[in-house]
């Protein structure tokens, strides 16, 4: 596999070559352990690799989390992940030395931000210079300003009032001539604030508010953009509506929950962060437990996400308050020692059985990327596809450049 960004007929050829490979595994990765699947399918057909996993401590999880690949686990665990990595090589896009931008440009933009801005800027190498930078999904529009601030005008279309107010301020302070303006980019009226002479660019724009503008892009006729998706589940319909002609004629039907996958990894979260997930984790699976017990049924059952002060509560409180809010009988007295050790007992076997699923995160997202960049091939761009920044820096580095000659 080539070591380079993807372009020209090798788009089609990875495409391929990942369809077959997550429709041959898809029985590894669609179950998720522990949410509607006590036990998943594939441990009674690798019986050692689940006990290899089940034996592990969740610090061992913690551990492997951003390398699974590396694991030493039984087979097929090493031949699977040799596969996924492979058919996820990618090489870096060029980048291009910037007109340094003035300090107080990042002013308000947290640091770990405004070096993904200054990564995705850098690699914005287009035949023809910019004329009118459009920040797509802008936030306070610190992406926009810092293109503009190598030339061009900008335009920055945010939903959020407040945000649309703040950007103006700050442009206006700083000096830079944008527009802020407020727009849900995903109403019928959206395509009026695009041009063929708008170079739009969206860094981390979510599911369907990126793929929205790659769709209303390429019917205005804008001569190049930038994308870097994220979040590749925020769509409103329940399956996803793939978008190239090879996507849709794939047998590969994916739900809002597969979607997911590609969004479990974390490089970012912090130790209480990271304390306070796991402690909200355990304390579902403990209940989970519970709540099979007090309905007198084996069967999952979905409870809401919970405000964090839930975790202030004592674990009896916890549990005795989530049966009330799902209207299930009292639970009375239980040994709420053991349940909740049971509950850091499944979390530590749900992480480490996620481990195998946890291959098939990028060949997901690659899969997903490549749909769109099929798709606007279709639509009479040149694409490219390739990383903007490390991994480190964000797990959702990969950015499509595309351009009509």
């Amino acid at each position: 596999m080539s070591d380079h960004p993807l372009s020209g007929p090798a788009l089609l050829q990875r495409f391929h070559a990942l369809d077959s490979f997550l429709m041959e595994h898809q029985a590894l990765w669609r179950p998720r352990p522990f949410t509607h699947h006590p036990a998943l399918p594939w441990e009674a057909s690798h019986p050692e690799l689940a006990a290899w996993l089940g034996a592990r401590s969740l610090e061992q999880a913690e551990a492997a989390h951003n390398q699974p690949h590396q694991l030493p686990a039984p087979a097929p665990f090493p031949q699977l992940a040799a596969h996924a990595q492979a058919l996820c090589q990618l090489g870096d896009l060029p980048q291009q030395p910037q007109v340094a931008a003035p300090a107080r440009l990042s002013v308000d933009v947290p640091g770990r931000k405004w070096q993904q801005i200054e990564a995705f800027a850098s690699c914005l190498q287009f035949a023809q210079p910019a004329q009118h930078w459009l920040d797509w999904c802008a936030g306070k529009g610190h992406l926009g300003r810092r293109l503009a601030h190598g030339g061009g005008a900008l335009s920055c279309l945010e939903y959020d009032p407040a945000l649309v107010h703040s950007g103006q301020r700050l442009s206006d302070k700083l000096g830079v001539t944008a527009q802020h303006i407020e727009q849900d980019v995903l109403a019928a009226d959206a395509h009026r604030h695009l041009a063929s002479s708008h170079t739009p660019v969206a860094l981390h724009a979510c599911g369907d508010l990126h793929m929205r503008l790659l769709q209303l892009a390429s019917q205005t006729g804008c001569r190049q953009l930038a994308v870097a998706p994220c979040c590749y589940n925020r769509i409103a319909a329940p399956n996803y509506q793939a978008l190239s002609t090879s996507a849709k004629a794939s047998s590969l039907q994916l739900s809002r929950e597969d979607l997911g996958l590609p969004l479990s990894e974390t490089v970012t979260a912090g130790a209480r962060v990271r304390r306070q997930r796991d402690q909200s984790m355990a304390w579902r699976l403990a209940f989970d437990l519970l709540q099979r017990q007090l309905r007198a049924s084996d069967s999952y059952l979905a409870t809401p996400s919970l405000p964090s002060a839930w975790l202030h509560k004592d674990f009896a409180t916890y549990c005795t308050d989530l049966a009330a809010l799902k209207q299930l009988p009292a639970p009375g007295a239980q040994d709420w020692r053991h349940l909740e050790q049971q509950g850091w007992q499944r979390l530590a076997r749900v992480r480490n059985l996620e481990l195998l699923r946890n291959l098939f995160r990028r060949p997901l997202e690659l899969w997903l990327l490549l749909d769109r960049a099929l798709y606007l091939e279709e639509q009479g761009y040149a694409v490219r596809l390739g990383h903007f920044c490390s991994s480190q820096l964000t797990p959702r580095n990969l950015l499509l450049l595309a351009e009509r000659y």
